[in-house]
């Protein structure tokens, strides 16, 4: 029998823990909820974020879902509680999985507007090891960017110089991607910084969570991922995200509209 996961994400940023998952095991279902139509959440209101927090428990609690992986670093950082409380699963988020694997004491990060603003990432960090510095960026132009048809290359070489700069000269030793779209531009930032300072991707740490929870008896790393048992669900330009779906998974999926109670 397969384990029934729902993961949310504003859009593509979800597409990085979907992958982290597929990567190491085939025995799940997933439900996939972009809610497109109110993207980006990286600049939206903490009682907005909280709203939306509660849409999307409405939208999994008929799914039966054993487990939900919170895609999203912004609704993670302001209503955790919220998909905790109302779902009655577990859920694995991005912040407390990669606050585990932090090793060095000068940590960077790279988020939204709104993850920064609530000191989530900071706090979290703090509570797990002491004596860190911690400096965060706000990355207010990065979603909208990656969320685009075709990468504008000369705009993202220019808004990755403007956000890394700062955070480069505390000289950082680690750099998390706080937010689930910046993996997707993995490679073009690891160019850009010295390769002794890491850079972490929380998905894969949530993943590494996730399957200690739910137990497989052989840990294997899939050369092909199957997207067979994914299905995808989006709030709003259907036509639009399996264009990308195209572009970043390479495959042609049915998209499936929904109406989120309060997109309506």
């Amino acid at each position: 029998m397969k384990l029934k996961v729902g993961i949310f994400d504003s859009g593509i940023g979800g597409f990085t823990i979907l992958n982290s998952l597929l990567k190491t095991r085939r025995d799940v279902e997933v439900f996939y909820l972009a809610d497109t139509k109110r993207i980006p959440f990286g600049n939206k209101s903490f009682k907005e974020i909280r709203n939306i927090a509660e849409d999307v428990c409405n939208f999994f609690e008929n799914k039966d879902l054993d487990a939900l992986l919170i895609a999203c670093n912004t609704t993670n950082a302001c209503a955790l509680d919220i998909l905790e409380n109302n779902l009655g699963v577990p859920c694995f988020d991005l912040i407390n999985s990669v606050s585990v694997i932090v090793k060095k004491q000068i940590i960077g990060i790279l988020a939204t507007q709104t993850t920064v603003r609530s000191s989530y990432y900071r706090n979290v960090l703090r509570s797990k090891k002491e004596n860190l510095k911690i400096f965060q960026q706000e990355c207010p132009e990065f979603v909208s960017e990656i969320e685009k048809e075709k990468l504008n290359l000369d705009k993202l070489n220019d808004l990755s110089d403007l956000y890394l700069e700062p955070l480069l000269k505390k000289n950082i030793e680690e750099l998390i991607l706080g937010c689930s779209h910046y993996p997707l531009i993995y490679n073009f930032l690891r160019n850009k910084i010295d390769s002794n300072i890491k850079i972490i991707d929380p998905s894969e740490a949530l993943i590494k969570n996730f399957n200690k929870h739910f137990e497989i008896t052989k840990t294997t790393n899939y050369n092909r991922i199957s997207y067979e048992n994914v299905k995808f669900f989006a709030t709003s330009e259907i036509d639009e995200f399996s264009k990308k779906l195209k572009y970043w998974l390479e495959i042609n999926k049915e998209i499936r509209f929904v109406n989120l109670r309060s997109n309506v």
